[in-house]
């Protein structure tokens, strides 16, 4: 961290950037040791958590790091309880907790109760240190803890090694027509390319992909994995790369494969803020400071497992696509993405449909 942001004198240009942001509307504090000192007073924290096998993990590795906080984390079972959530907030009586996340896609309509406190600004003058591509840079107020990215599995007693693809053109060859891979007709992972590829090449690779008429599913990727594992599905378009791994780890026999294809469809997830009524706003951002830093995604990699942010540097995703052209879903198209979706089921040739997962 630059040592200027624990220094009694703000520099000019520390000065100048907390009056710019609060001329927007802004919190920002010149030094680290003041958000600390006031987080100490404070001495409380309630978080939802975004992650759920790590949240012990991270929350007793928290609890070390700042003794004086009484932290208390819950997670959340799934989308209905997210969108429960996102409605209590709405409606102003979740006022018990400091820290909260949306439902997925639905970071935008909780943007208007979050604190405006600019942790984007703060990072760019090293007062806090969290890598900026995880920030909302239009919101400047969430934090975006993990990354999630799509690959191609397949059964190597299955599919013979040539025919492996290279890229996910490969998949239009004829030798994969007729049932030889599985795909959700809930299209997140085709929606992931349109960043690279643009929306009208997608809906185009969508009909074709279709017109391969693969075997269609819906639901439990661990459910598919275990097909192709037992042999009973040659391959699976799509599934994220931290549940392939976690399949491989109690696969002695190696029959589970993958290939990271390019574009690699990558999507931006867990976002986190803090709610505008929250009684311990210092504490929460030294709790985003934490889950963003080295030592709690490296603990995110380990129980989650293998789902940190790709923007943290030797995480496992950023090192299984380091090097590799991204296609991702940012900050910046996260609110649109339901809409792709439906338009690429169309392209299939099925009902809308918008459901995440």
């Amino acid at each position: 961290m630059n040592t200027f942001a624990f220094s009694a004198s703000p520099t000019p240009a520390l000065l100048k950037a907390k009056q710019e942001a609060e001329a927007k509307g802004y919190v920002f504090f010149t030094n680290h040791d003041e958000i600390l000192s006031k987080a100490k007073q404070e001495g409380k924290l309630r978080v939802v958590a975004g992650v759920t096998r790590s949240v012990q993990a991270t929350t007793e590795a928290f609890r070390k790091r700042y003794p004086f906080i009484d932290i208390h984390a819950e997670t959340l079972s799934g989308l209905g309880d997210a969108q429960k959530l996102l409605l209590e907030i709405k409606a102003g009586v979740a006022k018990d907790w400091d820290v909260v996340r949306p439902p997925t896609g639905y970071h935008t309509e909780l943007a208007p109760y979050l604190s405006k406190v600019d942790i984007l600004g703060m990072v760019e003058h090293g007062i806090l240190e969290i890598p900026r591509q995880m920030i909302d840079p239009k919101n400047r107020n969430f934090v975006a803890l993990l990354t999630r990215f799509h690959v191609f599995a397949y059964n190597k007693n299955l599919v013979a090694p040539a025919q492996v693809p290279k890229s996910w053109e490969d998949l239009l060859k004829p030798e994969w027509k007729g049932r030889k891979f599985a795909i959700d007709v809930n299209p997140l992972e085709v929606a992931a390319l349109v960043p690279a590829w643009g929306l009208e090449k997608t809906l185009d690779y969508a009909r074709k992909i279709a017109a391969q008429q693969p075997i269609w599913i819906q639901g439990s990727s661990a459910r598919v994995l275990t097909t192709v594992g037992a042999g009973e599905t040659p391959a699976y378009f799509g599934p994220n790369y931290g549940g392939v791994k976690g399949y491989q780890e109690k696969d002695p026999l190696g029959v589970m494969q993958f290939v990271v294809l390019e574009p690699v469809p990558l999507r931006i997830t867990i976002e986190q803020g803090i709610l505008a009524t929250a009684r311990n706003p210092h504490a929460a951002l030294l709790w985003l400071e934490f889950m963003a830093g080295a030592e709690a995604q490296k603990l995110i990699d380990k129980y989650e497992p293998l789902v940190a942010s790709v923007y943290s540097k030797d995480s496992a995703a950023e090192r299984a696509v380091r090097g590799k052209k991204l296609s991702v879903i940012s900050w910046e198209n996260n609110a649109i993405v339901d809409q792709w979706m439906g338009k690429i089921v169309e392209a299939y040739g099925f009902p809308k449909a918008s459901t995440t997962k």
